[in-house]
This record gives structure tokens, C-alpha cells and sequence, in this order.
């Protein structure tokens, strides 16, 4: 079972994948936890980049733990941004893997993972090093340039 805690940092809401709770996504999301790792993860990748989508998922998951709790959809929503989300669609991810019962699967959809994380971690650095190397002023200078250098359409031209 594999746990995050919320913006306020009030609650540690504990993601458990089972048959049971597959269903209840299933009925109350509309998501087949099951297929997320077709076609090379990419309806997990959209699942875990699409905020709104992901927090459905996860109140489908958490839902029995919120009724004990009386918290509500709307109050579980509020307290999902920033950190907390990304933090939630890690555990659900190590969770959804650690449902697969053959240890082989497991172990290759964890590699997969892994590379995947890797290969978003270089992305970010090299984004990180060329977004250092953007001079506002040059920037605002290129804007400008483009501007005031286009030549006018002949929609706007008078006939002579």
C-alpha cells in the first residue's frame, strides 16, 4: 500500500489496488486501471498528466477512507495542487505496478518506469540550461523586430 498526504498535510491518504477497488474506479471514473500500461504507458502518461482526471482516479481509490473521514469529494479536490499532486501520481503509479501478480511484469514495468523517469529528468535539465541562456532584452528585441518588419497584407493595401 502506498500512501501521500494531502495539501494541508492533514491526512495520509493510504492507495490501495485491488480487484474491488478497480471496480469502484472502474463505475465511479470511468478509468480501466488495467489498460493504463498499454501501448508503451501512454494512457498512463495521459492519466497522470491530466490533474483532474488523476484526482477522479484517486478519490475512486480513497473514497471508503474519505467516508470514514467525512471528507468530501469537493474537500479532497481542494487539497490536491501543486507538490501534492505529482507526490500522488507516484504513489499510484508504485501502486498500480505492485498490483500486477507476476513478478516478471512487474519487474519490466518497473524498468520501464525508471526509464521513463529518467528520460523526463534530462529533458527538464537541458529545458532548465536553455531557459538560462534566454536574455529577456534580446528576446524583447526579436518581438520587436518581428513586428515592425512584416510587410502589410494587400487585404489592408488601398487600391490606387
Amino acid at each position: 500500500m502506498h500512501t501521500f498526504k494531502d495539501a494541508n498535510g492533514k491526512v495520509q491518504w493510504q492507495l490501495e489496488i485491488t480487484v474491488s477497488s478497480i471496480r469502484r474506479v472502474r463505475a465511479l471514473a470511468g478509468v480501466d486501471l488495467l489498460t493504463l500500461v498499454k501501448d508503451g504507458f501512454k494512457p498512463l502518461g495521459e492519466l497522470v498528466g491530466d490533474a483532474v482526471r488523476l484526482a477522479d482516479v484517486l478519490w475512486a481509490l480513497v473514497q471508503p477512507q474519505a467516508e470514514r473521514l467525512a471528507v468530501s469529494d469537493e474537500d479532497f479536490g481542494r487539497a490536491l495542487y501543486g507538490d501534492v499532486i505529482a507526490l500522488a501520481a507516484e504513489a499510484f503509479v508504485e501502486e498500480l505496478v505492485d498490483f500486477f501478480p507476476d513478478a516478471k511484469a512487474r519487474a519490466n514495468l518497473r524498468r520501464a518506469l525508471t526509464s521513463g523517469k529518467q528520460a523526463a529528468d534530462i529533458l527538464m535539465r537541458r529545458a532548465t540550461v536553455e531557459l538560462e541562456k534566454v536574455n529577456p532584452e534580446d528576446l524583447a528585441q526579436t518581438c520587436i523586430d518581428s513586428s515592425t518588419n512584416s510587410q502589410a497584407s494587400s487585404a489592408s493595401t488601398p487600391d490606387p
